[in-house]
């Protein structure tokens, strides 16, 4: 459809005799056929001042757009009520140039004064891609090869700015390289170590000396990770991707300069950008430090933990507090309420030997140790000052450097989306990520409309006790929903595979908080003990289901396991009941 200024197309009414869904679905495809088929699309009405102002500007410019107005059509209500869930706009005018949503008026005045309502009008033809990635981790990745996917040409821009020794990494972002992979296979070197330690007991016998030899983990794990970075870049290649490994920077509108290794620029120009740098906020005794702590405690290292306030800040505090308990038992030190205010080398080499100076968090006391590594847990800065954002209008947390979005993840410049870490207020986890970005390619480039959900995604702390959970920690539940409405059931229990080892009894703990005024939904699922990230899992998609405690009750446990022990919680928080356990 073309139609000049002042002419109003109709839609038709969708044929009688069809079902509701078949007629919505019918009304998406024909309202994302009218953004995709012209260059200007406002979606209107007739007595709105809002949209008439709109209307006017386009004239002005001499800008021809289509124009439907919602009152005049005879599905304007379920009109407007389809654009609300494309756009997340429940106003008029809905304005859309070249296929990007600008939103209402106001934005686009704002985007008329600031220069990008005339670049957004120019032809996407014009840009050298459809979609530009920059960060080539989980959700980069992610995003960019479901687009290709959906037939758009795509760029991924990935650079990792060596540290001051010179180090850097490959494809694939944090997770693969320096986070969850590695982490992963340290810790499950150090339960290997344990495994060993039980298998005597379970009359395997060994008279050797057993050791750890860190050079032949270590070259074992980066070879691993090596073929990973291989396997993305070639997941690249066969999607018709562009790679570039330069670091990218905004120059203006849907520009960007990408500077390699050696210097050189080139300039690149898209339609649309997802932001995708990453980014990881941690505090000394949060999750990483405590993983590090316990793999390397596990290996045989002496290993002291500094901890500044608490232990796993954001974490349900007495599942954290039951974490901390278990490493102390098995070796781990801690120096509560210290913080570090000197680090000074007595001798070079690997190791060599450093004083760490510290000072308490709750008065004048001072304490030294002398130490031969020292590994700071307190996390890395967003990547997002430095790319440009600021030539282009993009907001961006000022103390936090994350990235506000809508719950479409756009920013405030309507071409530019973001995924992954660097979300205001959104959980720093890959998996995360991943789904994020594929969801939004779908949504810009397939018509889709489903949203990543932030709600009840799982978890897992892999210390030496894994520590799985799903939903809310109590703290927080209590502050939602109010003590009086919720209810904890709670038990200690002792894996099978621990009793004979003659491991620990009533240290491994599980929980679930419920609401009583919601059929007792469960809003809350932790667990610490052994496999708790392959426990979480499955009980996640059972709450996202909607999963009470009389569907626990009647589920049939698989014996002898740790999940089974879901199936059977009966005593409440509230009761004061013991929940030791005698047996299996």
């Amino acid at each position: 459809m073309s139609s000049p200024p002042g002419r109003r197309p109709r839609l038709s009414s969708p044929g009688t005799g069809r079902s509701s869904s078949e007629a919505r679905d019918e009304l998406r495809r024909r309202l994302l056929g009218l953004i995709e088929g012209n260059r200007v699309m406002i979606f209107s009405k007739s007595y709105c001042p809002h949209s008439t102002r709109v209307k006017e500007l386009f004239s002005s410019l001499g800008i021809e757009c289509n124009i439907l107005e919602l009152d005049q059509v005879d599905d304007g209500a379920n009109v407007q009520e389809v654009l609300s869930e494309i756009t997340n706009q429940r106003t008029v005018p809905n304005i859309f140039v070249n296929k990007v949503h600008m939103g209402g008026c106001d934005r686009t005045f704002q985007a008329h004064q600031s220069g990008l309502l005339q670049k957004l009008l120019q032809e996407d033809s014009a840009y050298d891609y459809d979609l530009i990635v920059i960060g080539g981790g989980s959700g980069g990745l992610a995003c960019a090869q479901e687009a290709a996917i959906l037939g758009k040409k795509v760029m991924v821009l990935d650079f990792v700015v060596p540290s001051p020794q010179g180090t850097s990494w490959g494809l694939g972002g944090t997770c693969v390289n320096v986070g969850c992979v590695p982490k992963k296979l340290m810790h499950q070197a150090a339960l290997l170590g344990q495994a060993l330690s039980d298998a005597r007991k379970f009359g395997w016998e060994y008279h050797q000396q057993v050791k750890h030899n860190w050079e032949t983990m270590t070259e074992a794990i980066q070879n691993h990770i090596g073929s990973l970075n291989w396997g993305y870049r070639l997941s690249l290649r066969e999607k018709a991707v562009a790679y570039v490994n330069a670091y990218g920077e905004f120059v203006e509108h849907h520009k960007i300069k990408a500077t390699n290794r050696k210097g050189q620029e080139t300039y690149y120009t898209a339609a649309k950008f997802v932001l995708a740098t990453g980014y990881c906020k941690l505090v000394g005794a949060s999750y990483v430090a405590l993983e590090c702590a316990g793999f390397l405690a596990g290996i045989g290292l002496d290993v002291t933990v500094m901890v500044r306030s608490i232990l796993l800040r954001g974490f349900d505090q007495e599942m954290a507090e039951k974490v901390g308990s278990y490493m102390e038992q098995h070796g781990v030190k801690f120096l509560r309420k210290f913080i570090p205010v000197l680090v000074q080398q007595l001798e070079r080499g690997s190791p060599g030997k450093l004083k760490v100076v510290a000072k308490s968090t709750e008065g004048p006391e001072t304490i030294e140790e002398v130490y031969n590594t020292v590994l700071l847990a307190i996390g890395r800065d967003s990547c997002t000052r430095k790319i440009g954002l600021e030539k282009i209008g993009v907001r961006i947390n000022e103390r936090s450097g994350k990235i506000p979005v809508n719950d479409m993840e756009q920013t405030n410049v309507p071409y530019v989306y973001a995924v992954g870490d660097i979300l205001e207020g959104k959980l720093e986890l890959t998996p995360v990520a991943i789904q994020a970005g594929k969801l939004l390619a779908r949504r810009l480039f397939a018509g889709r409309l489903e949203k990543c959900d932030y709600v009840n995604i799982p978890t897992t702390v892999f210390t030496p006790l894994e520590y799985g959970c799903c939903g809310l920690s109590e703290e927080r539940a209590i502050e939602v929903h109010k003590k009086e409405n919720l209810e904890v059931y709670h038990t200690l229990f002792w894996p099978l595979e621990w009793t004979v080892a003659g491991r620990d009894n009533n240290t491994c703990y599980a929980k679930i908080i419920c609401n009583k005024s919601d059929n007792y939904r469960v809003i809350g699922f932790h667990v610490l003990g052994p496999n708790a990230g392959e426990i979480t899992q499955g009980f996640a998609a059972a709450m996202k289901c909607g999963l009470t405690k009389q569907l626990l009750d009647d589920t049939v446990g698989i014996h002898p396991t740790c999940g089974e022990v879901f199936t059977t919680l009966e005593i409440t928080k509230s009761s004061g009941l013991d929940i030791t356990q005698k047996g299996c």
